[in-house]
């Protein structure tokens, strides 16, 4: 028993990612960039994709370069496989492998009804928050290491439904926490797959799609009576992403203050 209880003892080398290389997709803001930025901060390299944000890649990359790490990034159409699979050929190109695959990337782009969309808005959502997770983890298969990871951003919408207008965005979200019980059964026990299913989160994503008193009406609901910050998402991957979550596969995990329960 005591034998067993040295072996479950956690180390401060459980926690920590030195000689790993983590990928964060939409790195260039706000969750994504959050990511990056722990992940480094446990002694990862990091590299980084984005879609329109460069200043915001860049000034990931210049971070965790004037930290003393080591980061890159490039602008990536994840709705394409090729385009997808060129990224990661650069990461190896750099670092030689993958052990660690954030697939953040995603967004609403609009609210709309069923009645008012069209099947263009529908695949742009469905590419935006799916197919990304689709072309990403297939193109960094082939170069996952041993005791890798893969963490997937859900979303609670993917449990509730959503807001108005988002039936495209929970149904997409709802999708990739399906994905990640498949994947996790279908590539452990080499890789781990998890996803996190944020509630409101300061970002963006809210300032543009959200109402304020909205905002402030789920906030004022949640046991904890605020949002949540990217740097919380961020710091949480990065943990996941250790030695120290080592059994954590399969799950897609609420973290919304407490505002739903699963």
């Amino acid at each position: 028993m005591n034998v067993g209880m040295r072996e479950q003892r956690m180390s401060v080398s459980d926690l920590a990612l030195e000689g790993k290389v983590a990928v964060v997709t939409g790195g260039g803001r706000d969750i994504g960039q959050a990511c990056a930025l722990a992940l480094a901060a446990r002694g990862a390299s990091v590299a980084v994709s984005y879609h329109a944000s460069a200043d915001g890649a860049q000034a990931t990359v210049s971070h965790v370069t004037q930290a003393g790490g080591s980061a890159l990034a490039a602008q990536v159409d994840l709705a394409k496989p090729e385009s997808a699979e060129a990224f990661v050929a650069e990461i190896v190109g750099a670092y030689g492998h993958v052990d660690v695959l954030v697939n953040n990337a995603g967004g609403l782009v609009a609210r709309k009804t069923l009645a008012e969309m069209d099947l263009a808005h529908w695949r742009a959502v469905m590419d935006l928050n799916l197919t990304s997770v689709f072309s990403m983890t297939k193109a960094c298969l082939p170069h996952l290491r041993d005791n890798s990871t893969i963490i997937n951003l859900a979303s609670l919408a993917g449990r509730d439904g959503g807001g108005p207008g988002a039936v495209p965005y929970a149904t997409s979200k709802g999708a990739v926490m399906t994905m990640t019980r498949g994947l996790a059964k279908e590539l452990g026990p080499k890789t781990r797959v998890v996803a996190l299913c944020p509630g409101m989160i300061d970002t963006d994503f809210h300032n543009v799609f959200t109402q304020d008193d909205i905002r402030a009406k789920v906030a004022a609901s949640t046991p904890l009576k605020r949002e949540g910050s990217p740097r919380e998402i961020g710091e949480f991957v990065a943990f996941l992403a250790t030695d120290g979550a080592g059994f954590v596969n399969g799950a897609c995990i609420d973290v919304n203050g407490g505002v739903a329960f699963s």
